[in-house]
C-alpha cells in the first residue's frame, strides 16, 4: 500500500462535490482584494488551480479601478485595507455588478464589521488566514444557501479574544475603559491581552 503525502489546502485540488462542480458559471473572473502582497499571490496563484480567473488588487483605490475595467463574477475582499475599508470595495462591486458573489476575509478585532459586511450584501466572512477551499466554496455554495461552514472555524475563545480586541481597539487601547464596557476587572483584561490569540 502506497503512502501519499498529505495534500496542502492552499495549493491542492478542491474538494467540491460533483453537483457543485457541475454548477460553476461561465464567468469565473475572481477580483482579491489584500493588501498583504505575499498573501494576495499565494491565494490568486491557489485560486486559479481552481478554475478562477483572478485579478489581483492591493486596495481599495486599485480594486475600485480594477471593476470599472472588468466587473468581477466574485470577489475575496480583506475587510481591513492600508488606504480604506474593504466594505468601500463591497459597495463599490454591487454599484455596478449586484450578482457578484463577495466573501470578506477578517482579522483580529474585525468580527463585528464582517457581520455588518455580511449585511451589505457579502455571502460569508472567513477568518485569515483563510484556507482556499473554504473559500471556493463559500463563492460557489448555491444561490439562496448558506456556504457549508470552514474546516477549521474559530474556537469560541477565539470570538470571545476577537471581541475583546475590537472593543479594546474601539477605546483606543484604554486598558481601564475597555474593561468598564466589557463589566470585566481590569486585571483579568490585562492577563488576556498579554496572551496570544487562541486558536
Amino acid at each position: 500500500m502506497e503512502n501519499h503525502p498529505p495534500k496542502n489546502p492552499a495549493t491542492s485540488p478542491t474538494t467540491l462535490d460533483d453537483e457543485q462542480k457541475n454548477v460553476r458559471p461561465e464567468n469565473m473572473s475572481l477580483l482579491i482584494v489584500d493588501d498583504d502582497e505575499p498573501l494576495r499571490n499565494r491565494l490568486g496563484r491557489a485560486m486559479e488551480k481552481r478554475g478562477f480567473k483572478p485579478v489581483l488588487a492591493a486596495g481599495v483605490s486599485e480594486a475600485k479601478a480594477s471593476i470599472k475595467l472588468e466587473k468581477p463574477a466574485f470577489a475575496v475582499v480583506d475587510l481591513r485595507l492600508e488606504d480604506g475599508d474593504g466594505l468601500e470595495v463591497v459597495n463599490a462591486i454591487h454599484e455596478v455588478s449586484e450578482d457578484c458573489r463577495v466573501v470578506i476575509l477578517t482579522g483580529y478585532g474585525n468580527i463585528a464589521t464582517a457581520v455588518a459586511a455580511v449585511k451589505a450584501g457579502a455571502l460569508d466572512y472567513l477568518p485569515k488566514p483563510a484556507d482556499a477551499n473554504d473559500i471556493e466554496k463559500a463563492l460557489l455554495a448555491p444561490p439562496g444557501e448558506r456556504p457549508p461552514p470552514p474546516e477549521n472555524p474559530m474556537s469560541a475563545d477565539r470570538v470571545r479574544w476577537e471581541h475583546i480586541q475590537r472593543v479594546y481597539e474601539l477605546c483606543g487601547h484604554n486598558v481601564s475603559e475597555t474593561a468598564r464596557r466589557l463589566g470585566m476587572h481590569r486585571r483579568t483584561l490585562q492577563r488576556i491581552l498579554a496572551k496570544r490569540a487562541p486558536r
